[in-house]
């Protein structure tokens, strides 16, 4: 299939309909009479709807998601996931450390790094040492393109320890809102998958989903 030209945007067909520090709502009229409306993070200059081929090449993420794996000697490996109250689904979802980057990160080659170490220290406790390995495995995923531009990093956290690190989550700010983690063994993980939900039967969000299906492929 042959790649097609994408007739952009510009800016006077894209209105702000909401503005604030976390959430922004734009009317994009692609059309004469036709309107899309998207939400995202991102000011209009930024969005990604008016980004150039090689602008597109250079996109940073909103957000960083951590697919955190603790191994520690002489057990089996132990994805570790949390419970996270998402206001949208009303609900504690099991989900995955994330968190948004830092403007003051935005500019630097390491912000997607630093932003999953940060996050880690915050909602778990753990501060990452010279044996563990923190590397991207996708620099920039969108979550709901069909409703918005938010793009996340996936990073891969590997910790490496002699005993089982200590675990908090006071470290939330904001409101942010934790019940507890989860620690799965891939039997576990496995299970979890097959049944599309948590054992309180609720059902997860997309990247716990994908760091489920990434530890699976863990030798």
């Amino acid at each position: 299939m042959l790649w097609r030209e994408i007739e952009k945007m510009n800016k006077d067909q894209i209105k702000t309909i909401y503005d604030s520090r976390f959430i922004k709502l734009y009317d994009m009229q692609y059309e004469e009479g036709r309107h899309y409306y998207v939400a995202s993070r991102r000011d209009k200059d930024g969005l990604p709807a008016l980004a150039s081929s090689d602008d597109y090449a250079r996109l940073l993420p909103d957000a960083v998601s951590c697919f955190v794996v603790i191994k520690v000697r002489g057990q089996e490996p132990k994805l570790l996931l949390n419970w996270e109250y998402r206001y949208p689904a009303g609900q504690y979802l099991l989900s995955v450390p994330a968190g948004l980057i830092d403007e003051g990160d935005k500019g630097s080659d390491a912000a997607l790094l630093k932003t999953a170490i940060r996050e880690l220290k915050e909602e778990t406790g753990i501060e990452i040492s010279g044996r563990d390995e923190v590397k991207i495995i996708n620099p920039f995923v969108f979550s709901t393109p069909g409703m918005t531009d938010e793009g996340n990093a996936l990073v891969y956290m590997s910790i490496n320890r002699e005993e089982m690190p200590v675990l908090s989550q006071s470290g939330a700010e904001g409101a942010e809102k934790f019940q507890g983690f989860k620690l799965l063994s891939k039997k576990e993980a496995e299970d979890y998958l097959v049944r599309g939900r948590d054992e309180n039967g609720i059902y997860y969000p997309l990247y716990t989903w994908a760091a489920l299906m990434f530890f699976m492929g863990i030798s």
